[in-house]
């Protein structure tokens, strides 16, 4: 977890410094969703790029268990609704990791792909050897199972909240109405300036926003060299 407060007065102070003027709460709110979820969704690029690395390289398997690390606190268990002829998705769902009943695991495969395994006698889906697509709608499995499906599956952070009350004409930091972000404690150098980044471009601040991208292009080059 990283506090909220932490970085909003880092950003503000740089802010400052620069002479860029204020970032407001609703604004530094609006930035820091939006931030953290730009560096949680680069979690799962990272991991595919380094996946595709040849060989066994320990700096990359080091990387990857890093961005493993990172990634566990959103991994989830839930058992699904079931609302004819679909399983509910969960509704803070970000990326599937498997659907399972007691029978075991259950395949993913495309819409086409059932339509033609489905007239195979020997590849046509059984209770102990399911198979279900993902749809807009929710899940659809063949054959059917009315209960004790469970999704693992990855969530989407829940949106930060920098609560505040407002004292002669000033916001307060209010700890008991706010959110901290649910990223990685390393990551908060990387929200604050993703933060900056975001800052500029509504503020049209080219300063801002090139001075905040090159700390960022610095910070990639050493977590990559």
């Amino acid at each position: 977890m990283v506090n909220i407060d932490t970085v909003y007065q880092k950003v503000l102070a740089i802010a400052n410094k620069e002479q860029r003027g204020y970032v407001t709460p609703q604004e530094f709110n609006l930035f820091a969703d939006q931030a953290q979820m730009d560096i949680f969704e680069q979690y799962f690029y990272d991991i595919n790029q380094f996946n595709r690395v040849p060989g066994n390289n320990t700096e990359y398997a080091d990387m990857l268990t890093l961005l493993e690390e990172k990634i566990a606190i959103f991994k989830n268990i839930k058992l699904l609704f079931y609302q004819s002829p679909y399983y509910q998705k969960p509704q803070e769902l970000y990326r599937v990791g498997s659907l399972e009943t007691g029978y075991g695991e259950i395949e993913q495969v495309t819409h086409k792909e059932y339509l033609a395994i489905k007239l195979s006698p020997l590849a046509k889906p059984t209770l102990k050897r399911a198979v279900y697509v993902d749809m807009p709608q929710g899940f659809r499995i063949y054959p059917t199972f009315t209960n004790n499906v469970h999704c693992h599956y990855i969530r989407k952070p829940k949106n930060i909240n920098w609560g505040y009350n407002v004292i002669n004409d000033s916001a307060l930091y209010n700890p008991s109405t706010s959110l901290d972000f649910e990223l990685h404690p390393s990551e908060e150098n990387n929200l604050i300036i993703k933060i900056l980044q975001l800052a500029g471009i509504s503020t049209k601040d080219s300063i801002l926003y090139q001075a905040a991208t090159a700390e960022d292009s610095k910070n990639i080059q050493q977590e990559k060299s």
